[in-house]
């Protein structure tokens, strides 16, 4: 199945909040005939858009090919959450890795942020930072493991922008009296992720990237000069960036391999107006603690903006039913509250949550699967990629050093394998264990 295909109509957004209230974009042309470049980037997201931008400003010749629209993919329809650090939490990485690369790694993650807040402001995008993630605790053991990271990180990464909540504390942010406590993450924060996409799209024209949207890659011939083909045209380039997270399809089997597409789905609410109290005491984003996590914030308009429920199929199930169920857990009081958007998107995943930086040929890089933690880290994986671009990939190196093992199995049967795990968490989140 051709997810380009399978839940979207050509060439357009998805019925979301974000596309309703998008910066104006006006539709780029479609790729014709023959043409020659320095880099081809296949995928206009945030990790495409900005290694367009970082190369485009080393005065490399860019063009980029987006099958439907700029943040037609998870870019334009996640969670805008812009979190710290890596997917996987310090502790596992300096298991995985050692101490040396986990505090490179962390230190990476920290410019990753910084770089969303800086592009914004450097390029006046159509778009606001707003600071604080919430990540919000089922259970006791959960709290005590909230507040010992607090302090690991305060310890061993001068990081002190994490805060321990009590059960108390918790409640006064989130009036719902469902969670044991948390902690709150004043050195993260949430954009409107459209409009994000949007404005890395505009920075990476105006230093001279050309974007052709409505362009779908058949196919890639590699050599010496990759040649990437679309119904209309063709590229011939001396570099090629895999930057489709999960609309990759057959394009790379290498990737394929190793990064997983899955779907999530969202929905917004009508607005709150002063109900938007009962949602959230200040204007941050969620995040709580299940497998099949929920995340959710609010709107500009005081709408609930809430993420979750599971599906295991690749095409979108009935959306508001997913995750109204989730939605009504945490928030009872919302049952009479009108649902005006819903949409569903398609993400990656990679067996250790590790993004997967590979090097598919000496002059094809990929850099994919951010597990759910991509706003920040794949803005930060455009500029990575267009140093390794570049002839400087140290930091390429230190990315692709993350264990992305193969699924057992390789693309045929990573599905399969997802449902069976996906299906034994979801039973743990709803046993309470």
């Amino acid at each position: 199945m051709n997810l380009l295909h399978a839940n979207d109509r050509a060439g357009e957004y998805p019925p979301s909040w974000y596309a309703a209230t998008r910066a104006d974009f006006p539709a780029l042309p479609p790729l014709q005939g023959a043409v020659r470049a320095d880099v081809c980037i296949v995928g206009a997201g945030y990790t495409g858009l900005s290694a367009a931008l970082h190369l485009a400003e080393r005065g490399l010749k860019v063009i980029v090919l987006e099958a439907h629209r700029v943040g037609f993919g998870a870019s334009g329809r996640n969670g805008g959450q812009v979190g710290s650090g890596q997917r996987l939490d310090q502790d596992a990485l300096e298991a995985a890795v050692g101490l040396d690369d986990a505090r490179k790694l962390w230190g990476l993650a920290q410019e990753a942020k910084d770089m969303v807040r800086g592009l914004i402001a450097q390029h006046d995008m159509p778009v606001r930072f707003y600071p604080g993630i919430a990540h919000a605790c089922w259970s006791a053991g959960e709290v005590k493991h909230a507040a010992a990271y607090a302090d690991k990180l305060r310890r061993d990464y001068g990081y002190d922008q994490l805060e321990a909540l009590s059960k108390d504390q918790i409640a006064r942010l989130i009036p719902s009296g469902v969670f044991a406590g948390g902690e709150l993450d004043r050195g993260a924060g949430h954009v409107h992720p459209l409009n994000y996409a949007i404005g890395l799209a505009r920075a990476a024209q105006g230093a001279g990237a050309v974007i052709h949207e409505r362009s779908e890659v058949t196919k890639i011939t590699h050599g010496a000069q990759p040649v990437v083909a679309t119904a209309q045209g063709q590229v011939t380039c001396d570099h090629l960036i895999l930057a489709c997270n999960g609309y990759m399809g057959s394009l790379e089997p290498q990737v394929a391999a190793r990064v997983m597409p899955i779907n999530n789905f969202i929905v917004a609410t009508e607005p709150l107006g002063d109900r938007a109290r009962e949602v959230l005491a200040e204007p941050v984003a969620v995040a709580d603690t299940k497998f099949v996590v929920n995340y959710w914030r609010l709107s500009e308009d005081n709408r609930l903006l809430f993420g979750g429920g599971e599906s295991y199929g690749y095409r979108f199930p009935d959306i508001v039913k997913t995750v109204r169920k989730p939605m009504l857990e945490i928030y009872p009081g919302l049952r009479d509250v009108k649902i005006d958007h819903a949409w569903g998107g398609t993400l990656a995943i990679t067996m250790t949550r590790n993004p997967c930086f590979l090097r598919v040929a000496p002059n094809v890089l990929s850099a994919s699967g951010y597990s759910g933690h991509g706003v920040a880290l794949a803005t930060l994986a455009g500029r990575i990629l267009a140093e390794a671009v570049a002839g400087q990939a140290e930091r390429f190196d230190v990315m692709s050093k993350l264990p992305t093992p193969r699924f057992p199995g390789g693309a045929a049967l990573r599905w399969p394998m997802l449902v069976l795990a996906m299906t034994w968490y979801s039973m743990r989140d709803r046993l309470g264990l």
